[in-house]
């Protein structure tokens, strides 16, 4: 009787479970799963795109886009240019994708992106997809890429033209001893200027391979300040300029010493270059928060506006006949940004025609750095 008692027992438990087990899997079959779903997923993948994505159906009419197409100016008022729509067709018509160079309208509050690339593909039943990408720096990088081979050529193709010239000259002078010197030393001129030409080619292709340098560590401001004087003393002194110091500043900045002395060095002869004949030119440095300024000045022809952005570019020269007779390369204040900008800091400019122009060298300083500023004195070195 006991074992009986107990087995109905033991029936009755599992027949509840098992009536709370199926009830548990039909509320959990028919309860929709927390979290969205995929096609939600696929849905918000597709809005935060960076590229822009837009749906075609069979006409060849928009049926989806993101707001990214809108952006690149691949959709307009819920349409395709007309250049997209006959892609589209030769897609419909060959079921092979199609690479495409869109054409962006102009949008009402400024100009579009300059190059806009993509493909079309077919999704199926008739449907369509275009995934454009802007290329606009892509197409900026090859456009400078193109002036720099071309300006390159057209530089080193100068100063050896020249020295072909005045080597035929030479030997047809053979006899006149007084032209071969002339000759001779206008072939040493031109030799000078193409060695500097090359060195300044190789130093900036390397500055522009190195996202950060190496070998970072201590340099005295001071000593750089120094080195870069030395360097620009001939230059200043063949046109009577007096360049102009503060005090020794004992600033320290994080860095590589020959780089940042090249830099100082070709602000410093750009400086002198474009100054009036004894006008002066000064140097001062100083701390200004985590940064040591290095700043060069001058009393020169100074630099329009619209220009003041395009002197860091490789060989752009704001007065070619004055670059051409100081023997400047184009490359001096190029090599400069990018010698900033490897040690994390930058160079800004400050200028007015008929005035002058301060550039200044900003350099991280160094944790052991003096934190005072530097002083003008007006002290000559």
């Amino acid at each position: 009787m006991v074992w009986i008692v107990l087995t109905a027992g033991a029936l009755v438990v599992g027949l509840l479970a098992g009536s709370v087990i199926a009830r548990a899997r039909y509320r959990s079959a028919a309860e929709p799963p927390t979290g969205p779903t995929i096609s939600v997923l696929l849905q918000r993948l597709v809005q935060s795109s960076h590229n822009a994505v837009v749906i075609l159906n069979e006409f060849g009419d928009v049926v989806q886009y993101n707001p990214r197409a809108e952006e690149l100016g691949v959709v307009r008022n819920r349409r395709v240019d007309v250049h997209t729509k006959k892609a589209a067709e030769l897609v419909k018509e060959t079921g092979e994708p199609v690479e495409i160079e869109l054409r962006p309208q102009e949008r009402s509050y400024g100009r579009g992106p300059e190059a806009v690339r993509g493909e079309i593909r077919p999704l199926g039943d008739g449907f369509l997809v275009v995934d454009a990408s802007d290329e606009s720096e892509a197409v900026r990088l090859e456009a400078t890429r193109r002036d720099f081979v071309a300006n390159v050529s057209h530089e080193l193709k100068t100063p050896v033209g020249a020295m072909a010239l005045l080597a035929e000259a030479v030997l047809d002078s053979a006899d006149d001893p007084e032209s071969v010197r002339r000759f001779t030393g206008k072939i040493l001129h031109e030799a000078t200027r193409l060695g500097t030409l090359v060195t300044e080619l190789i130093a900036l292709s390397r500055l522009q391979g190195a996202e950060r340098l190496p070998d970072m560590n201590a340099v005295e401001v001071d000593a750089v300040v120094r080195d870069a004087l030395s360097r620009a003393k001939l230059s200043a002194e063949n046109t009577g300029i007096d360049i102009a110091t503060d005090a020794d500043s004992c600033l320290l900045v994080e860095g590589d010493r020959t780089l940042l002395v090249t830099a100082l060095a070709n602000l410093l002869e750009n400086a002198v270059a474009y100054s009036t004949r004894g006008s002066p030119v000064s140097i001062s440095r100083r701390r200004a928060g985590q940064f040591v300024e290095i700043a060069v000045t001058d009393r020169g022809i100074g630099i329009p506006e619209e220009e003041q952005q395009r002197v860091f570019e490789r060989f752009y020269r704001l007065d070619k006949a004055r670059s051409r007779a100081t023997g400047g390369t184009g490359l001096g204040l190029a090599i400069v940004k990018h010698v900033a900008a490897n040690h994390g800091g930058e160079v800004k400019l400050w200028s007015r025609p008929g005035t002058g122009s301060t550039f200044t060298l900003r350099i991280p300083a160094h944790p052991n750095s003096a934190s005072g500023n530097g002083v003008n004195t007006g002290g000559k070195q």
